[in-house]
């Protein structure tokens, strides 16, 4: 199988605090991760080196085929699709729906006088579409909902059709209706074989869409367990993550978790 990243040995600190401790992870072509853990686990620091957003202090980086270090990184990230809280944040709330997925052609953040193509306006619809905020282009990004940002957060991280998708706890903040139509939508991207390689990251099983393969278990900066989510997502190793006791049960593709 072909990697789309690995990380061996990798630890990042920075200052007195260890933010990851010699990590091992290996990402295939195809796979569709979930990254869980409490908080300070060091979830959004995996994924700000996925992402090429941070270097690590030690170990050895590779995303799809190029080392970190090695490469540069601005030749990289388009090749990354990231919807983030920190990337939600630089969208301007005056900026139209619109705008904010085509814009993403350019890697710009507010659209401005760069020339686009029918085809990206063609891609840019059929991406809102199919996260159902289509009726929502002419609409500004600072009047939507938060589920309806989330949505349209991920509608831009996949303009560029990016070999890998990084989704940083895109259920954060929304109401039941809210999370239900987006992991909805998330398990129909997650089960098409022609979608990119995926990382999500999310404090909660329940947002766990179906269709993902992998799971990661993180605590402290450290790997607890990972690999195929039926042998990760367990009582004992929950209960390991969480430092509770935990269980975990799946219902019609779904997971849910509670105090044991």
């Amino acid at each position: 199988m072909v990697a789309v990243a690995e990380l061996a040995g990798v630890s990042v600190r920075r200052g007195t605090a260890l933010l990851l401790q010699d990590v091992n992870l290996r990402i295939n072509e195809g796979d569709r991760w979930v990254v869980i853990g409490p908080n300070g686990a060091g979830k959004t620091t995996m994924l700000a080196l996925l992402s090429t957003q941070m270097h690590p202090t030690s170990g050895v980086i590779e995303i799809l085929g190029e080392y970190l270090g090695a490469v540069d990184v601005f030749e990289l990230r388009p090749r990354i699709g990231l919807a983030s809280s920190s990337i939600a944040h630089r969208i301007p709330n005056r900026e139209k729906v619109s705008d904010v997925v085509v814009s993403a052609s350019y890697g710009v953040m507010g659209r401005w006088r760069e020339p686009y193509e029918d085809m990206d306006y063609a891609r840019a619809l059929e991406l809102m579409q199919l996260m159902h905020v289509d009726d929502l282009a002419n609409r500004t990004y600072g009047t939507l909902s938060e589920g309806e940002r989330k949505r349209v957060e991920i509608a831009r991280a996949l303009m560029t059709d990016p070999e890998l998708l990084l989704l940083d706890e895109p259920g954060a903040g929304l109401d039941l209706r809210g999370r239900e139509i987006l992991v909805q939508i998330l398990s129909q991207l997650c089960q098409d074989p022609d979608a990119p390689t995926t990382v999500l990251v999310t404090h909660h099983v329940e947002e766990i869409p179906e269709g993902i393969t992998h799971a990661v278990l993180m605590a402290q900066g450290s790997v607890v367990a990972a690999g195929p989510i039926d042998e990760v997502l367990t009582d004992e190793k929950l209960t390991q993550t969480f430092g509770m006791p935990l269980h975990i049960a799946k219902i019609d593709g779904r997971w849910t978790a509670r105090a044991a």
